[in-house]
């Protein structure tokens, strides 16, 4: 036996008072104040037939709840709303009933059955079950099938169950148009050492017969259509406990882009790749603004651009987060996590040695931070926002590796393991091999197959902003600005023979100064960058005729942070770039509009480089 909720139970008493109320208001609209009303007159009325298969609503209570509408006494939405759950609960209060009696005659003929068979034959006996009886059945039957209902939401046609209301669907879907211009006057060979170092070793003998070095397009133009499309689950496990997980497109396992372009890959009309990019679980403290996750999920740390973190790029790890509001109008807020960046391979190995000394020590890369700040509301839809981080990118430095034997580009060093195996552009490179020379090469004039490592070690340091003034709500104006400075920096690593032996112990290849005879000229990068940006129009696009607009400039120097994780689309991805962009966005209809952006963008450093990058999408998200 189940029992009916008591809120539940409240309510239908409550509904069914209201309705009983109004049915007997009803004929009292016709009289005055003092009681006194028209003569009476006996009128015929027809009681309406009550249909088994649904309920019905009494036509007076109807009539005066369309009055109380036309009135403005009631909204026409709570009027339906209220015929609605009385015709619901009053056909779950006759079924209950009908049950009821059927089964209080199945028990009446059952006793009438079983004491036949008792008695011998010409006996006559009658068998009474008393009303209290019958009606104590009705009841119990009828509090069963009341608490079915109400847990199976039965009884609300088009209502899901309740585990079902605790999962949330969302997605959103993106074409774009992507155009890339080339000036003239670019370097065609802007080294791709992220080719090299995601496949064979590249041989830089002197008389190699590698081909040429694998280089970054920078002179012919491209048009792409490109598309994405991303579907998510958050579901609340109760108790302060959540889970989440999203599926997306994406060419390539590129942490910052999931755009497919059409026509790419297998081509022909080939299927795309899906791709799992979040799936996490997360704790709340219950009446706390203090969250942890672990898994993967979106950014922890608040940056209101994408200068060193794109926008959305996902974290692998732990995180916690906390606010708390220390005074009125003041909220402070800390984040602080550790994430994983690489995990050396059970089996990685050297191929030219012995069993017993050819696996490779463990060279897991990680990323801890943390940020701290505060939010100052000066007025209801105004704001400003303030935070200060610190990231540690642990192991992520090439280093030099022991002495190592390679006769072929199979053959594996020491320390090939510190190289990054994804990368975009701007961050310093230099040779880490250690290879010994002998007559098996020609005393290094041949097979000198080389990985590329980071010449830097990066601990950068991020002061964020961000002034959202609401003065012609719903539009504001906002301006937000980020600096950010590689506190682990040092110039003299990119200098040949100053590494230690835990640094890259050859010079910098990239980012030198040109000469005037082509030789490799001073080192010219950094390890600072800023960027700034006004927006002005509505602060989200919802709704049909939405809108804002906003121009920014970026300078990000070429080791301020890792370029693995900034931007994909400034410059077509990295660092070591600077120049202006703006773009707008206006509302289609709900949850659908169209952008535009211009991004121009140049080399800070090393070899001449330029792209402007023309970005039109069409968004629709649910």
């Amino acid at each position: 036996m189940f029992e009916i909720n008591p809120g539940a139970r409240r309510r239908t008493l409550l509904l069914a008072v209201s309705l009983a109320a109004l049915s007997c208001a009803a004929p009292a609209l016709g009289q005055t104040a003092d009681g006194a009303g028209a003569p009476e007159k006996k009128v015929e009325s027809k009681r309406p037939k009550v249909s088994d298969a649904k309920p019905t609503s009494p036509n007076a209570t109807v009539n005066l709840l369309n009055l109380m509408v036309k009135r403005k006494l009631l909204s026409e939405d709570d009027a339906q709303s209220l015929i609605k759950q009385a015709e619901d609960e009053a056909y779950v209060s006759r079924q209950a009933s009908k049950d009821a009696s059927s089964k209080a005659d199945e028990a009446a003929k059952a006793a009438t059955a079983a004491a036949a068979a008792a008695n011998p034959p010409g006996t006559k006996h009658v068998t009474y079950v008393p009303e209290v009886v019958k009606r104590q059945l009705r009841e119990d039957i009828k509090r069963e099938v009341m608490a079915k209902a109400e847990k199976e939401n039965w009884a609300s046609p088009g209502k899901y169950p309740e585990w079902a209301q605790r999962i949330r669907f969302y997605g959103d879907v993106r074409a774009r148009y992507a155009g890339s211009f080339f000036p003239t006057g670019n370097d065609p060979s802007l080294y791709n050492f992220n080719a090299v170092n995601t496949g064979s070793a590249y041989d830089i003998a002197p008389g190699s017969t590698n081909a040429a070095f694998p280089t970054y397009n920078t002179y012919q133009n491209r048009n792409q259509v490109r598309l994405r499309a991303r579907l998510g689950m958050d579901a609340d496990l109760t108790n302060g406990f959540s889970a989440g997980l999203r599926i997306a497109t994406g060419e390539s396992n590129s942490p910052v882009s999931t755009n497919q372009t059409l026509g790419g890959g297998g081509s022909n009309f080939s299927k795309y790749s899906i791709w799992l990019d979040r799936a996490f679980l997360k704790y709340q403290l219950p009446n706390q603004d203090v969250v942890a996750q672990v898994g993967r999920f979106d950014n922890p740390f608040w940056s209101p651009n994408d200068l060193v973190w794109y926008r959305e790029l996902g974290f692998d790890g732990v995180a916690v987060q906390a606010k708390q509001e220390v005074l009125p109008n003041i909220t402070a807020f800390g984040v602080a996590g550790a994430f994983p960046i690489f995990n050396t391979d059970f089996n990685a190995g050297i191929n030219n040695v012995l069993p017993e000394t050819s696996k490779f020590a463990s060279h897991d890369k990680w990323l801890y931070g943390a940020q701290g700040g505060f939010a100052m509301r000066f007025d209801p839809v105004s704001e400003f926002r303030f935070g200060v981080a610190y990231y540690d990118f642990e192991n992520v430095q090439g280093q030099t590796s022991d002495p190592c034997y390679i006769l072929d580009r199979a053959d594996g060093c020491s320390s090939d393991l510190s190289r990054p195996l994804f990368a975009q552009k701007g961050n310093t490179y230099s040779a880490f091999r250690n290879i010994a020379q002998g007559t098996w090469n020609d005393f290094g004039r041949l097979n000198q197959f080389q990985y590329f490592g980071l010449v830097q070690k990066f601990r950068p340091v991020v002061a964020s902003a961000q002034l959202d003034l609401g003065e012609f709500h719903p539009f504001h104006i906002i301006v937000d600005g980020e600096f950010v400075w590689n506190s682990a920096f040092d110039r003299a690593l990119t200098v040949a023979g100053t590494g230690t032996k835990d640094a890259v112990a050859g010079m910098a290849i990239n980012n030198r100064a040109g000469t005037a005879d082509g030789s490799f000229g001073p080192f010219n990068g950094g390890d600072m960058g800023w960027m700034a940006r006004v927006t002005v129009g509505n602060r989200e696009i919802k709704h049909f005729a939405d809108w804002n607009f906003h121009v920014g400039y970026k300078y990000l120097e070429s080791d301020a942070t890792l370029d693995a994780f900034a931007d994909s689309d400034f410059g077509l991805g990295g660092t070591n770039l600077k120049g202006y962009f703006l773009g707008g966005n206006f509302g289609l209809s709900e949850n659908v509009w169209a952008s535009m952006r211009w991004l121009s963008a140049n080399n800070i450093a090393g070899s001449p480089y330029a792209v402007d990058v023309l970005l039109v999408d069409l968004n629709a998200k649910f």
